[in-house]
């Protein structure tokens, strides 16, 4: 058992679970930011340019008799195809996915980038100036034997 604690512990406690849970809190609270921009932002304007237009109001009754919404056909007992909430959520979707990218494209503006440091340069044989490794001590293109470099 206490092998068992000891594991967990190991694994609970490493770098990249803890890592995975922060972004999991942050995620949660980024997820209300972007669902109000889309609800009381984006939808609204979206309904302006659309009339008005209720999408998911939307269904097909698969029963007999006419229904003038979901909830009159829910309470006759007949069931409901419900295409307009499908819709709904799939503009959801759509428009949280755009917020996201617009999100994660200004964060990596924001983000600055590290320069790559440079290669150093290679040791060079002094006879041909051909490239050879630093612990060469005869140059693999001229056979020169090359002297032991000073530090």
């Amino acid at each position: 058992m206490k092998k068992l604690l000891g594991e967990f512990k190991k694994f609970a406690l490493k770098g990249n679970v803890i890592d995975m849970a922060v972004g999991v809190m942050i995620g949660g609270a980024f997820s209300k930011i972007v669902t109000s921009l889309v609800n009381d932002v984006f939808m609204p304007v979206l309904s302006l340019v659309t009339g008005g237009m209720n999408t998911s109001s939307l269904f097909v009754a698969l029963g007999e008799g006419e229904f003038a919404t979901v909830e009159a056909a829910k309470e006759a007992g007949v069931a409901t195809l419900n295409y307009g909430t499908f819709i709904q959520t799939v503009i959801d979707f759509l428009l949280i996915a755009i917020c996201i990218f617009a999100f994660v494209k200004l964060i990596s503006k924001l983000h600055k980038k590290e320069e790559p440091k440079p290669a150093p340069a290679p040791r060079l044989c002094p006879f041909c100036c051909q490239p050879i490794a630093d612990k060469a001590t005869r140059c693999h293109h001229c056979t020169s034997e090359i002297p032991a470099e000073k530090k």
